[in-house]
């Protein structure tokens, strides 16, 4: 079993705990999909220990028909520590049902992203990213009697080198039938922190726009010490149609210190022509045509100037 003790007799796995799995997950694959992890998570509260079971990936997209997949997995922001899986031979669909334990207080567990990054390791023994899945550790109910089975499409390492001033991840959507522009803050990369960081922690704020007015503002929460921050927080407004022409979305990534004002680190609007070129508006078109849909992108931070 993935965590004896907890899911029933000693040496057989609990039915229970995968009844959920047979719904689509096995089928429904989105286009372009990378392939899929399944994983459980569980935090002993007592002990401080985060208990990991990884299951099983399908649909890998390997190099080649042979696939030989690894995992590994990070506890974020620690880049430099990580725990490795097995190497499975020959699979698109591995098996891996091992366990994994890090040891982290109960007073950063919410700070923290369980990273998984699954590699092809081909015959010289290389390693070859075919996808990653983040996990930020704050949204989810951790504790209880039985680990929470979960699963996750892997995504795409962005190949660009870094910008200078960092990079920001997310997804855009308008509904129009409920006249909803969601904004889904994913990640940020290579941002500038100033100073030491192990107490800076770095946030980012949304705002609605319109003729350049501001109308509403939303925040994630701030993550602490990383320069490379996850969020998978979603945020949404109201908007009718007719003010899309007029409206903008701004995303500033700012950081604070202890006892410190707040220092913005850069930022991206997103929005029509008046406001916006290039990706920028790229991205809020691709929003207008494909209504409901999450259209997701990464987009360098620009310096903002200070007030």
């Amino acid at each position: 079993p993935l965590f004896p003790g907890n899911t029933g007799t000693v040496g057989t796995i609990n039915p229970d705990l995968y009844k959920f799995l047979e719904d689509k997950s096995e089928t429904d694959f989105p286009e372009g999909c990378l392939g899929r992890l399944w994983f459980s998570v569980e935090y002993q509260q007592d002990a401080e220990r985060l208990l990991v079971g990884l299951i099983k990936a399908r649909r890998l997209q390997g190099p080649s028909e042979s696939c030989s997949p690894l995992v590994k997995l990070h506890l974020l922001p620690d880049e430099r520590r990580f725990l490795q899986s097995k190497t499975k031979r020959k699979t698109s669909s591995p098996q891996f049902d091992e366990r994994f334990i890090f040891q982290v207080s109960s007073k950063n567990i919410t700070q923290r992203v369980l990273r998984f990054s699954v590699y092809h390791v081909d015959r010289q023994r290389k390693h070859q990213l075919l996808g990653q899945v983040f996990f930020p550790l704050r949204n989810e109910p951790l504790a209880g009697d039985c680990p929470h089975v979960i699963w996750r499409d892997l995504e795409a390492e962005s190949g660009e080198p870094p910008s200078e001033f960092g990079d920001l991840q997310f997804c855009l959507s308008y509904n129009d039938c409920l006249c909803r522009l969601t904004v889904v803050v994913l990640r940020a990369k290579g941002l500038r922190l100033q100073e030491d960081t192990s107490f800076i922690s770095v946030f980012v704020k949304v705002s609605l726009m319109n003729h350049n007015k501001f109308v509403k503002c939303k925040k994630t929460s701030a993550v602490l010490g990383s320069a490379n921050p996850v969020y998978s927080e979603t945020f949404s407004f109201k908007a009718d149609p007719a003010e899309l022409d007029t409206a903008s979305l701004s995303l500033t990534v700012l950081q604070s210190t202890r006892g410190e004002n707040s220092h913005q680190l850069g930022r991206v609007v997103v929005g029509p022509y008046m406001y916006a070129r290039g990706r920028q508006l790229e991205h809020w078109n691709a929003m207008l045509s494909k209504p409901k849909e999450l259209v997701k992108r990464w987009h360098a931070l620009c310096p903002t100037p200070e007030p």
